[in-house]
């Protein structure tokens, strides 16, 4: 009993806090907590380590790009000057005079909206905010900032393959978007 007096009164003044029951020793709650903290502490550091260090290593996967390919016909099917949409591939496979090929994408530069093709006037109408395009999706009417974005096309032995994992974004027309087969 005086052990046990004496351990009580050394822990009302701060000193240790374990009590002997048998030989299992129990906690106070001060101690207990104050062991709580430093594991917690522990656990944050080593997050934070792992953290830090993920930021200074170097990605050790390859990366790699993502292809989707939308094969759209063959060169033959397609008239001169016109327009063809692929709503499964978001976008309009346009046939130029020259006869060559652009791929452009169905969203509108302004807001998003899908542009239609007008056969009648040779261009693209935003039925949303009426910004229009001409056939190359140069931007020939605002409020739409800039051209349409377009897709790599690919002819191969005829057949014309459109890249349409990423759009490309574009200013304006140029003569090097455009693919000939």
């Amino acid at each position: 009993k005086e052990k046990d007096r004496v351990v009580r009164s050394e822990s009302e003044l701060g000193g240790p806090k374990v009590k002997k029951a048998g030989k299992i020793e129990i906690f106070g709650r001060r101690r207990f907590i104050k062991k709580l903290w430093g594991v917690l502490g522990l656990v944050a550091g080593a997050e934070m380590i792992y953290v830090i260090s993920g930021f200074f290593s170097p990605n050790k996967k390859p990366l790699t790009q993502n292809f989707q390919f939308v094969e759209a016909g063959n060169v033959i099917d397609f008239q001169l000057n016109a327009a063809f949409p692929f709503r499964n591939g978001k976008f309009y496979l346009v046939r130029l005079n020259d006869g060559g090929f652009i791929a452009l994408s169905i969203k509108c530069t302004h807001l998003g909206c899908s542009v239609r093709w007008d056969e009648k006037k040779k261009e693209f109408f935003c039925p949303c905010h009426a910004s229009t395009f001409d056939q190359t999706g140069e931007l020939l009417k605002p409020p739409a900032p800039r051209a349409l974005d377009f897709y790599k096309v690919i002819i191969n032995n005829g057949k014309i393959i459109v890249d349409v994992s990423k759009a490309i974004k574009r200013n304006a027309y140029d003569k090097i978007q455009v693919a000939y087969g």
